[in-house]
């Protein structure tokens, strides 16, 4: 226990037999239980961990691979099952290290947040121990997320090391939540709908530990790219139209439309223009027009959106 509250940690693993001994061994001695979800693994990581010899350990085994977010969906269910105070995430392959987890859950524990995440990217040690290529796809997913959520203070989106308050945890939708790498992604757009308070702690990144990486951000990003396309409109739709009404979904529709009708008007033009015909003064005004209130309309909704959750933090 910490602060008075039951704290449990679900650790998501696929083929992670050579770490998940160290991971287990790390976790501090407050956390009440251990939930290893066994995502379909093809090695010995569910009896390793059975055969770990701590009493707090549960293995729960996916018949396949799921994914990691269907894994943590998984550990999530069963730590309601057990009326958990506190969940928190850590991964199987020891990269998060464990004196950071009291940082994620006193806050949480005390009522202050509903949701606490690590942020590698705050140290001046990430830029130098993050690979370069997971460094820039991790910045580029989080400027997006920051769109799409609405958490516009969070960064460091793709970092699993987390902590849920349980009432926050019991409201999710967790069956809608996508289960793939985008899972962090996706649960914070989530969030943002029930107006949980989030916020980020710096953490230190931990890489040369062994861990394997099968990630591949060429198609990783523009796969969780279209997620968060989808998630920022979904958001929108549910927190300022069903469950509220904020007029900046107006200044985000009429921004993109003007932006869109500019664009197309735009490349028409040029179009005619490269095939020698003369283009209007009147016409290169009007784009000119479209697509500066386009924008102009668009970064008021941003603001809007800014203002409206800058008490989630």
């Amino acid at each position: 226990m910490l602060e008075g509250k039951r704290v449990g940690v679900v650790v998501p693993a696929h083929d992670e037999e050579a770490l998940i001994g160290e991971t287990l061994g790390g976790i501090p001695a407050f956390v009440d239980r251990i939930l290893v979800v066994d995502d379909g693994s093809r090695d010995a990581t569910a009896d390793r961990a059975r055969s770990f010899g701590d009493a707090r350990v549960e293995v729960i085994s996916h018949d396949r691979n799921r994914g990691v977010g269907a894994a943590i969906v998984t550990g999530y269910q069963r730590a309601l099952e057990h009326d958990l105070d506190v969940v928190c995430v850590m991964a199987a392959d020891n990269q998060m290290d464990p004196a950071d987890l009291a940082t994620l859950v006193q806050p949480v524990a005390r009522g202050e947040l509903d949701y606490a995440k690590a942020n590698r990217l705050f140290t001046g040690q990430a830029w130098v121990l993050i690979p370069r290529t997971r460094y820039i796809g991790n910045a580029i997913l989080s400027m997006l997320t920051k769109i799409a959520s609405g958490y516009w203070h969070v960064a460091d989106s793709q970092s699993g090391y987390t902590a849920i308050a349980r009432p926050m945890l019991a409201q999710l939708d967790l069956d809608r939540v996508y289960t793939g790498y985008g899972f962090p992604n996706d649960l914070l757009v989530h969030l943002n709908v029930w107006s949980a308070r989030v916020r980020d702690f710096p953490s230190r990144p931990v890489y040369g530990v062994g861990e394997r990486s099968g990630i591949r951000y060429r198609r990783v990003v523009p796969r969780i790219s279209w997620l968060l396309v989808r998630g920022f409109f979904w958001r929108l739709r549910q927190k300022y139209v069903i469950r509220d009404f904020h007029p900046l979904v107006f200044f985000y529709a009429f921004g993109f439309l003007a932006t869109f009708v500019g664009l197309v008007l735009g490349f028409v033009e040029l179009g005619f223009r490269l095939a020698g015909n003369q283009v209007s003064v009147g016409t290169v005004v009007l784009i000119a027009l479209l697509l500066i209130s386009g924008s102009q309309l668009t970064l008021f909704a941003m603001w809007f959106d800014m203002e409206s959750n800058k008490d989630l933090r």
